[in-house]
């Protein structure tokens, strides 16, 4: 008998750790906190658990960021002044000993707990979201996309030559849930009407996958934006530009801008590719060429043992560091845009600084 009891006692008491335990549970699914933004300028409820890059994405308060919050690009970076835990390993590579030192954070990385108070630049405040209609899809090369979306609402957007928006891509498949990328504008700031992207398909993206697979023309697109600060300054010194693949985007909406409002800088543009197959844009640019005498364009292509090799490319051989070693002239007055890899990028601004290019004239977009 008594161990009967003794039995029915220790299952009573597992029973009541089980019914706290899933209170408990319970309790922090269903906990919320504060987040109060700018001194209290805004302030939202959200639930914990989730990243503040998320928190704020869900209300409408969009930060920069071309890795869709994956803690890869640094961009989304605010001052959280209460409530942020400990920083994380990419925080700690991607802030400087002064950004810390500042209550910088990346907002990907920060997991909201509880109340918390950020400081986010105001402008971040206003920026949109739009829906558009795919009005064109073409296909530039056998991994990049065009895509041209007509703006539903607001029917018009405001941007600057270089800067990007965020692109959502719905639930589907085995992605259960919406995700958003970052992607230059392409378009010219002219037509406010339109956004135009180049889109490169990343193997297992789930945003480029998405854009290949199942996007079609006539289709209903979401997206935020504008974001970046990549964009050309006001001097009115020689440039060079340096891209490949769907880096290609900025600058295809840059000297559209500079040839629709007069703007004659000296202007030389290094485009790489692998193979001839990779190239697009080829019958554009020699157009602009005859119709700007400042700008000059240098498509070249380093895979001189790929199959498809042309014999008869009329262009430069090599990878695009080495182009840019044979024709950037010395001297410290020009400047420099980049927009590609972060590995290119990288190339591209040691052989820049040999030249004489200082550092503060070399503005560059890193694709995470």
């Amino acid at each position: 008998m008594m161990e009967i009891l003794v039995i029915t006692g220790f299952l009573a008491v597992a029973m009541i750790a089980i019914f706290a335990a899933d209170g408990n549970v319970s309790a922090a699914a269903s906990h919320t906190g504060w987040i109060d933004i700018n001194a209290d300028r805004q302030r939202l409820e959200v639930p914990c658990g989730e990243s503040l890059f998320a928190a704020l994405h869900e209300n409408g308060i969009f930060l920069p960021s071309a890795c869709g919050g994956r803690g890869l690009c640094g961009y989304c970076r605010c001052e959280v002044l209460e409530g942020a835990g400990p920083l994380t390993e990419a925080e700690t590579k991607r802030l400087s000993e002064d950004e810390i030192a500042a209550n910088v954070r990346l907002a990907c990385q920060v997991m909201v707990t509880g109340d918390m108070k950020i400081r986010i630049p105001s402008e971040l405040l206003s920026v949109g979201t739009f829906r558009g209609l795919v009005e064109r899809i073409d296909d530039l090369t056998h991994d990049i996309k065009y895509l041209r979306f007509r703006l539903i609402a607001p029917e018009r957007i405001e941007f600057v030559p270089g800067q990007y928006v965020q692109l959502e891509a719905p639930a589907y498949g085995n992605n259960p849930d919406p995700v958003f990328r970052a992607y230059s504008i392409a378009s010219a700031p002219g037509d406010n009407r339109h956004v135009e992207l180049i889109v490169r398909l990343v193997p297992g993206g789930i945003c480029t996958t998405w854009v290949f697979e199942h996007l079609r023309e006539g289709d209903e697109v979401k997206f935020a934006g504008p974001f970046g600060e990549f964009r050309l300054s006001d001097s009115d010194r020689p440039m060079y530009w340096v891209a490949g693949g769907s880096g290609m985007a900025p600058f295809w909406s840059l000297v559209r801008h500079m040839k629709d409002n007069g703007i004659e800088r000296p202007t030389m543009y290094f485009f790489g590719a692998v193979s001839r197959r990779d190239m697009f844009f080829e019958r554009k640019m020699a157009e602009l060429e005859k119709l700007l005498p400042w700008f000059t364009y240098v498509p070249a292509l380093s895979g001189e043992t790929s199959p498809d090799w042309p014999g008869d490319w009329p262009g430069e051989r090599g990878l695009i560091t080495e182009v840019m070693e044979r024709r950037v002239g010395d001297g410290p007055e020009a400047e420099a845009y980049l927009c590609g890899s972060p590995g290119m990028i990288d190339a591209a601004c040691k052989v820049l600084r040999a030249k004489g290019v200082t550092d503060e004239r070399i503005y560059y977009d890193k694709f995470a």
